[in-house]
């Protein structure tokens, strides 16, 4: 399928009706036995948080030593651009596509007010995903906050969208070498979207649709949130970019079957893995 041909200079498709989005994911968390927690941002409104601990009888080993469960945390909707996001985190809820084995953390939309204006900045203008080094907007602060109550996780995903793909990429940020599924991820994508084949992407090397990159922490003053997250709550962690000038529907689909074989991979080697990918392990 060839590109829609619609974005010139920016994202210029579907807007999405947020409220109602967060609305039926929320009921379906609720339905499945998920806590909510809402993060108050002052001018905003709130955060949604949700979390769900892994089924006793399907945890790793067993007695007093037995191994944690993999903690994973998901995010969304960062940029107001990528309604793709959002939709995918619902749809995966009322799919009920998180394994039982996994404990899981998901903010299925951290920029509402980007969301509701379909803009990548926030409603004052601001790039979040360039905030998470100097978190001066409030919406950074008060997620960043939470992050910094909760334990650390084995695996992050950060769901976005690129305007100016060819198709399907992602980038894997995994210093500790741990054992990647980011080649399953394209070949399973690429059954639902067309991958990225190109040698450069986004300014970066790429090879088969992947870019990994050599991150500077240190050097880099306007931090995404895979940023922070890797200096902070993991060693490993997919950034999802599904291609915004195809069709929305299969924007979402790329980016569920992107997290339905990272969280398959991820439960399928609970105990074998479990805190490899945590700050300070491995």
């Amino acid at each position: 399928m060839r590109k829609l041909g619609r974005n010139h200079g920016g994202y210029r498709g579907e807007s999405i009706a947020l409220e109602t989005v967060l609305a039926d994911l929320r009921a379906a968390a609720r339905a499945q036995g998920w806590r909510e927690e809402l993060l108050p941002v002052p001018g905003v409104g709130a955060l949604v948080t949700l979390q769900r601990s892994a089924r006793d009888d399907t945890a790793p080993g067993s007695g007093p030593g037995r191994a944690a469960a993999p903690r994973v945390y998901l995010s969304a909707g960062i940029h107001g651009d990528e309604p793709a996001g959002p939709l995918a985190v619902r749809e995966l809820f009322a799919r009920r596509r998180w394994p039982a084995a996994l404990e899981l953390y998901v903010c299925p939309c951290l920029n509402p007010t980007g969301l509701a204006l379909n803009r990548r900045e926030n409603a004052a203008g601001v790039d979040l995903n360039r905030d998470y080094r100097d978190r001066r907007t409030p919406e950074v602060r008060a997620h960043t906050a939470w992050l910094e109550r909760q334990p650390a996780f084995d695996l992050a995903l950060c769901l976005h969208e690129d305007w100016e793909a060819q198709g399907f990429y992602l980038y894997e940020l995994n210093p500790n070498g741990r054992p990647s599924a980011a080649e399953r991820v394209v070949a399973a994508v690429a059954e639902v979207c067309p991958v990225d084949g190109s040698p450069v992407i986004d300014g970066r090397p790429a090879r088969g649709g992947i870019i990994r990159p050599a991150v500077d922490l240190a050097g880099r003053l306007d931090w995404p949130e895979a940023f922070y997250l890797q200096a902070h709550k993991t060693r490993h962690g997919y950034t999802l970019e599904a291609p915004s000038d195809f069709p929305l529907a299969m924007r979402v689909a790329a980016l569920m079957r992107a997290v339905e074989v990272v969280v398959e991979v991820a439960a399928q080697g609970a105990g074998a893995q479990t805190v490899a990918g945590r700050p300070g392990a491995g």
